[in-house]
């Protein structure tokens, strides 16, 4: 996709061309959001707060001019600022700090702060996540699976956030990674692999899991959902050490590779990837597994 890279840093109106015309293709097509996103946090990367602002403001015009066409403006604009803004912000955070942990970190702050806004505002909020999972089930399953979707309901606020954190992320590292193609060869692998966080996080982290498990009422719907964002989180910096360590062994490409199609293909194993990440942050996993 270094193509698609090269054509969005020739200029401005190439920026936006490619940002609108992939959040249009998105519409069909959800992963593509993830490249609209990631056109705003490259130029946002290399040339600064303003010109991805730029970017990001005749873009969110156009989608809303054509919104006003169709007579749905509301759902352009709230569609253009959910895909563009948080990947602005971001970008803004990576490229002061110099730190990929720093700007995954806020990702899942900003995921968190929208969790307990929801929480507030819609304080039944199981209720509505159980109706609308009975009507998107098959009629004549609804009893069947009614006790899953109740079970679900609980986690969903939590589930779309992580998702939505997912996709931020996803979107700031095909920037970078298309900033390292451009400007700074194997730049991006170099700050990925070093991803870790600090154990204070890490502990503070394993607290909310704690008053998860403790707590009750509303009080613990909230920090189980709080802890799902956390396991995002986790899941990349688990997936770094992983990769760090396999890397450099013998046939250590096939390995990195079997790695990722293996937790791709079986989610689970996310948790115990997650749990790594965690540890991590105590053991320096990468210094003490290291290959001399």
């Amino acid at each position: 996709m270094g193509f698609l890279a090269t054509y969005i840093m020739r200029g401005r109106w190439q920026a936006i061309i490619a940002t609108i015309g992939l959040a249009f293709l998105s519409l069909f097509m959800p992963p593509v959001s993830i490249v609209s996103s990631a056109a705003v946090g490259l130029v946002t990367l290399r040339l600064g707060a303003y010109e991805g602002l730029t970017v990001f403001g005749i873009s969110i015009l156009t989608l809303g001019t054509l919104g006003m066409l169709v007579g749905n403006v509301e759902f352009a604009l709230l569609y253009g600022v959910v895909l563009w803004l948080p990947i602005w912000v971001l970008a803004i955070l990576l490229r002061a700090g110099r730190r990929l942990a720093l700007a995954l970190e806020s990702a899942v702050l900003f995921g968190g702060v929208g969790i307990i806004s929801f929480h507030l505002y819609k304080p039944d909020a199981v209720e509505m996540w159980k109706g609308l999972l009975m009507k998107m089930s098959p009629p004549n399953a609804a009893l069947d699976i009614q006790p899953q979707m109740e079970l679900i309901a609980h986690y969903m606020t939590g589930i779309i956030a992580a998702g939505t954190v997912f996709g931020w992320i996803f979107a700031l590292f095909m920037a970078r990674w298309w900033q390292a193609q451009l400007y700074n060869p194997n730049g991006f692998r170099s700050e990925y692999l070093a991803l870790s966080t600090s154990s204070r996080l890490a502990l503070g982290s394993l607290g909310l899991v704690g008053v998860a498990m403790i707590s009750s009422g509303s009080l613990v719907e909230l920090a189980w959902n709080l802890s799902i964002l956390a396991f995002v989180l986790y899941t990349f910096v688990g997936t770094s050490v992983l990769h760090s360590l396999l890397a450099p062994l013998k046939q250590g490409r096939y390995l990195v590779i079997g790695f990722y199609m293996t937790v791709f293909l079986i989610p689970h194993l996310l948790i115990p990837v997650a749990m790594i990440g965690v540890a991590d942050a105590w053991l320096n996993l990468r210094q003490k597994f290291k290959i001399k």
